[in-house]
């Protein structure tokens, strides 16, 4: 179609063009001065660049300032969950390879040298790690009746083999080797969709035996040829692709934080990650970082320090005492039984931390059921007394002065003291607790209320229940609590 030329008369002609002239005189007289304008300028840079500037700097001072996402103090207890090609020797411990060909540890050479043949390689484990009774949905059972909150798997240990189809370990990983699986991914969304856990991750930073490590070492970290390649590159992979709530990080120790770029990881991590707002990190970031820069601190393996601490930390332990990764020959023994699981879980939340408590799964994908009774013990255990664990803070004591295996936790204006102990007389009596005219007692799983009476001095005596063993709410430790005590 033509469109015909409009055309307009002279006189609307000379109309429009004395509108345009009014219209400039009074955008004129409104317009700010130069100095204004340039000023309003300014103040629109300023404002795009607060959008723009990081919440948090690459600094441990700003880093160290974020407040810790509530959800993780809360939660309490974690399961954690050591899980590689180290599961297919599985023997001595997760660090097999380097007891092997690192230290040169006489017994494991003995032990490949007995049940090997020549020129048998570590490598070579990788195609017998198939995974092959792997269930992720059992596992997030297993998981959830443990009363846990959040679930740390190893993504990475220190031998580099990624449980991801890493694109930056090639043949190295899940997916091209072994099982020919995304274990991470398919236990990320099992946990997702049928748990309330809090997925996490625990990724070493460093490899034994990586050539771009090992020449960035001989060059006393002047060079950082692992870290771009490989380290920063697979932790940036993770995030984004399995979005996990706690980034668990190890192997640190051996180089500075600077030649990790830790601080950089984390300034994005909690910038700009698509976790940014719910994501935890612990302390492991580069030597000497450990118990003094992170979201928690771990300090140590088994950290337990029996008292109170300023800031909020961990302990990671084990079930089996001598080994993270699944041991074959391990005995009864070698196994923490409740009575001490449940010990020590009230001394961590009594004094302020979460325990994150370590299980080792087969090379073929089980949760042996040594393991899985323990799990779903604690889970019993926490079904009745998971009020004195879950949300709680630590009370004014930590430990009763009296009876020294007794632990307080608080929440409101209830106190709970854990006694790990069955009191052979009948009588528990407490030596911190001061009583008032209000104080009501009672036991977590127990119906009725508990008769106690003050101590002079100070203290409080409560009867406990009449009842056979198998009467009682739960079979290891029991919670008493009160209220109207200070």
């Amino acid at each position: 179609m033509i469109r015909r030329p409009v055309r307009v008369s002279p006189r609307i002609f000379a109309m429009l063009l004395c509108l345009t002239a009014v219209v400039g005189f009074v955008l004129t007289m409104f317009a700010p001065s130069p100095i204004l304008a340039a000023g309003l300028e300014k103040a629109s840079h300023w404002r795009q660049g607060q959008k723009q500037q990081p919440r948090y700097a690459p600094t441990w001072d700003s880093l160290d300032r974020r407040p810790l996402p509530r959800w993780y103090d809360e939660a309490k207890f974690g399961i954690f969950m050591h899980w590689g090609v180290f599961s297919v020797p599985s023997y001595g411990s997760e660090w097999f390879w380097w007891s092997w060909k690192g230290a040169k540890n006489q017994d494991f050479i003995d032990f490949m040298k007995n049940n090997y043949p020549p020129g048998f390689s570590y490598a070579d484990f990788a195609p017998m790690f198939k995974a092959e009774w792997y269930n992720p949905l059992q596992w997030a059972e297993v998981l959830q009746a443990s009363g846990a909150k959040y679930v740390v798997l190893t993504s990475k240990h220190h031998e580099g083999f990624t449980n991801w189809p890493s694109k930056y370990s090639w043949n190295w990983n899940s997916m091209d080797n072994g099982p020919h699986r995304d274990l991470v991914g398919e236990l990320q969304m099992a946990i997702r969709n049928n748990s309330d856990l809090h997925f996490g991750l625990y990724y070493s930073l460093f490899e034994w035996f990586h050539p771009l490590y090992l020449k960035d070492k001989e060059n006393k970290w002047a060079t950082q040829e692992y870290v771009k390649e490989v380290g920063l590159a697979e932790l940036y992979e993770l995030v984004n692709a399995y979005h996990p709530e706690v980034v668990w990080s190890d192997g640190d120790w051996e180089a500075p934080y600077t030649y990790w770029n830790s601080t950089n990881f984390l300034a994005w991590l909690y910038n700009d990650s698509p976790v940014k707002d719910t994501v935890v990190t612990n302390d492991r970031w580069g030597s000497g970082m450990s118990c003094h820069h992170g979201g928690y601190y771990t300090c140590s393996d088994r950290y337990d320090p029996g008292v109170l601490q300023k800031h909020k930390w961990e302990n990671c332990m084990t079930i089996d005492k001598k080994s993270w990764g699944f041991r074959r020959e391990a005995t009864l023994a070698d196994y923490l039984d409740m009575d001490d699981l449940v010990k020590i879980l009230a001394e961590t939340v009594s004094c302020g931390g979460n325990l994150l408590m370590n299980i080792g799964p087969t090379h073929d994908g089980r949760i042996v059921p040594i393991f899985e009774e323990r799990l779903r013990n604690m889970g019993k255990w926490l079904g009745v007394n998971g009020d004195a664990i879950y949300a709680t803070k630590p009370w004014r004591a930590q430990n009763d002065t009296r009876e020294p295996g007794v632990w307080y936790t608080s929440k409101g204006d209830n106190v709970y003291a854990i006694a790990l102990d069955w009191p052979t007389s009948g009588n528990l009596t407490l030596g911190v607790p001061k009583t008032s005219a209000a104080t009501m007692v009672t036991m977590l799983g127990w119906k009725t209320p508990l008769k106690w009476a003050a101590v002079s001095g100070g203290g409080i005596t409560i009867q406990m229940p009449m009842a056979a063993p198998s009467q009682l709410p739960c079979q290891w430790a029991w919670v008493i609590q009160m209220k109207g005590v200070v």
